[in-house]
């Protein structure tokens, strides 16, 4: 006699329930018309074929050999010829920075990062305070440099320096332009 609590019972019991559904879906599967689905696979298909249109044919270039070798430049920037003989001076003459000076330390900054925080008078003259981007304080006077432009300091007062720098022309000279550094408050 079979108990229902043997082990045996329940592994061939098991068994026997998988092998009738698995019978039962193939059986289920086999009968199914699928001719539907055949149609459909066929139609999109056909539905698909397109063509390519073939890449277009591209004219060959055609190339030009440039004969004005004695003419300007077609490079190099258009100045007005008036405006050209104002301007063309020859090297060295008006202003011009002397690069064999030694640099010094305030020339490293930009102007606009310099902050003008106090003066001070001494026996041996007037001073302006600065303080650099890197927070280090320096002192300057009259015909000390400043700011990355060779700027010269021409004048000191109480709540202001005033500077002259020296800007490159654009056509191989200088020109001088005025700046101030002002105290902060």
């Amino acid at each position: 006699m079979l108990r229902l609590k043997s082990p045996r019972f329940w592994n061939c019991t098991l068994w026997r329930v998988v092998a009738v559904c698995a019978a039962a879906t193939v059986a289920g599967c086999s009968s199914t018309d699928v001719h539907d689905l055949e149609q459909f696979v066929d139609d999109t298909r056909a539905a698909q074929r397109g063509q390519v249109e073939p890449l277009p044919q591209f004219k060959p270039f055609e190339t030009y050999p440039y004969a004005a070798a004695k003419g300007r430049d077609p490079f190099a920037p258009w100045r007005n010829p008036a405006e050209q003989q104002q301007t063309s001076k020859a090297p060295g003459k008006g202003p011009h920075p002397d690069f064999d000076r030694r640099k010094e330390p305030l020339e490293a900054f930009p102007l606009d990062s310099l902050r003008m925080v106090g003066t001070l008078a001494q026996q041996d003259g007037e001073w302006a305070i600065i303080r650099a981007p890197d927070n280090i304080v320096h002192r300057v006077k009259k015909g000390n440099y400043l700011g990355q432009n060779h700027g010269k300091i021409v004048s000191l007062g109480d709540n202001r320096i005033e500077l002259m720098e020296l800007m490159p022309d654009g056509v191989g000279g200088w020109q001088e332009r005025q700046a101030v550094l002002t105290l902060v408050e």
